[in-house]
């Protein structure tokens, strides 16, 4: 994997070298798991954001709850505590 050099304030350089001095990580390693985390958090903004408007569509919704009924995979997750959905903001 390349490499290559990027430029931040002060002030984020000190919160990430803290970080990955507490963490007992690289400071690449810290930058790098702090971009997987905002891709995620941006990802799943996303999701939630497009299943909002989908809800706002009756008859679509009807149809996605449908169509994810009928594809439901079970795991072999044994807990009772249920499913772990995330209600769309």
């Amino acid at each position: 994997m390349g490499t290559t050099t990027i430029r931040v304030d002060a002030g984020t350089y000190i919160q990430l070298l803290e970080m990955s001095r507490d963490a007992g990580m690289t400071l690449a390693a810290t930058v790098r798991d702090a971009a997987e985390v905002l891709w995620r958090q941006r990802f799943a903004n996303h999701a939630l954001r497009q299943l909002s408007e989908l809800q706002k569509d009756r008859e679509a919704w009807q149809e996605y709850l449908a169509e994810a009924e009928e594809t439901q995979v079970a795991d072999s997750w044994s807990g009772d505590e249920g499913y772990l959905g995330v209600e769309p903001a």
